[in-house]
């Protein structure tokens, strides 16, 4: 085949996960410049978490933008292609243009893959008749304008039964569209609902409780174990599957937020690196792969046990690094991640409870407070330092 090239680490994934890593092995070890490549075919990088305010008037979405090129750490290649097969058992993986890029080791960092296509008339319907969406930098306006516009009637977020990318956003939005429309005067001829396929509003207890008590406190309707899966814009009707009974619903609705299944990338699911679930197949504490030693995971990709946030990535990576050094030196891998997560959950317009923990599903806390009560100091954590911290520490292999 044409166009092989061989690197000593290949990382596939341009996002938080990917360059953190490479970032934090050229300041490990500096023999590895100009050995380490990045794949990646967008020319955007964007720190997603600030969507959530973007999508509620708080932020503009522009600051959530880079140029990828901008990210690249020094010292690192960036093969501007997308991956189409792994071949493992030849150290090497297929790109889109047709290139062979062969690796001693094999970092997958692939992110998420976002289903629009999964609910029926989706793809037609946001942006218009009500129906909006955070999750996606092109469309993410169109939540702030159908807060801003609604003037009462049906508001409903919607959440899947799938694992999502920060498994708090579908709510957050949800709260901060109920303040606004308190602030705006239409919350007493609205209904608010959370229509989600879990099984309860959040799965670490303390949290839980806490949670429960806002959605009393804003009377917020709840319909649990319901997925959505069709749309129809015209008649601003929303259909559910009642995951229990497997009963179609169908909901009137007068703003719609959704927030679409999601899943590993076609190319991990059609793999042999895939777990049966489909995500990639990666030992819990190690990150190394359960079949193929010399490869590792991280980040919204994995089949890793816990949510799928940046912050959760922050802590994989010096697990990553130190695991995936000592393997190329042929020590024993000592180093273990223990499935630290967290969800800044937004409660309201300066307003956050910041939630926190592990594997086991119990609270690992930062500061020496309850972070189960909302705060205005977190809400500054989250809006104004984070993206700070995400920029200029953790990309550059800092924190």
């Amino acid at each position: 085949m044409k166009n092989e090239t061989h690197y000593k680490v290949l990382i596939v994934g341009g996002g938080s996960a990917g360059i953190t890593v490479a970032a934090r092995l050229l300041r490990e070890s500096r023999t590895l410049s100009g050995n380490i490549a990045i794949i990646d075919p967008a020319t955007k990088h964007y720190y997603q978490p600030l969507w959530t305010l973007v999508g509620a008037g708080e932020a503009d979405k522009t600051v959530t933008q880079r140029e990828e090129a901008s990210v690249i750490p020094s010292g690192a290649v960036w093969v501007q292609d997308a991956i189409t097969t792994f071949q493992p058992d030849e150290n090497a993986v297929v790109t889109a243009s047709g290139k062979k890029l062969h690796y001693e080791y094999l970092v997958v960092a692939a992110g998420i893959q976002i289903n629009w296509h999964e609910i029926k008339g989706l793809k037609e319907s946001i942006g218009k008749n009500g129906v909006c969406s955070n999750y996606s930098y092109d469309y993410v306006d169109s939540t702030w304008e159908a807060i801003r516009n609604f003037k009462g009637g049906t508001s409903i977020f919607t959440n899947p039964n799938t694992p999502v990318k920060c498994g708090g956003a579908p709510q957050k939005i949800m709260y901060l569209a109920e303040d606004y429309f308190r602030k705006s005067g239409v919350r007493p001829q609205s209904s608010v609902i959370f229509v989600s396929g879990s099984p309860s509003i959040f799965n670490v207890k303390k949290y839980e409780q806490a949670l429960n008590k806002i959605i009393e406190r804003k009377e917020i309707e709840t319909c649990f174990m319901h997925h959505l899966i069709e749309i129809d814009g015209d008649k601003k009707r929303a259909t559910f599957e009642n995951l229990n009974t497997k009963e179609r619903v169908d909901m009137q609705y007068d703003m719609i937020h959704v927030v679409p299944p999601m899943s590993a990338p076609d190319f991990i699911k059609n793999s042999s690196l895939a777990a049966s679930n489909g995500w990639l197949n990666v030992d819990k504490y190690t990150l190394q792969h359960e079949h193929f030693d010399n490869i590792f995971g991280i980040g919204d990709c994995t089949n890793l046990p816990t949510s799928k946030t940046g912050a959760a990535i922050r802590k994989q990576a010096p697990v990553l690094v130190q695991n995936l050094l000592h393997r190329m030196r042929a020590k024993q891998m000592v180093h273990k991640y223990d499935g630290y997560t967290s969800c800044p959950l937004v409660t309201g317009y300066g307003r956050l409870i910041l939630a926190e923990f592990n594997y086991d599903l119990q609270p690992q806390e930062t500061f020496p407070i309850d972070q189960s009560r909302e705060r205005f100091s977190m809400y500054v954590l989250k809006k104004n330092l984070l993206p700070v911290m995400y920029w200029n520490g953790m990309l550059k292999g800092m924190m």
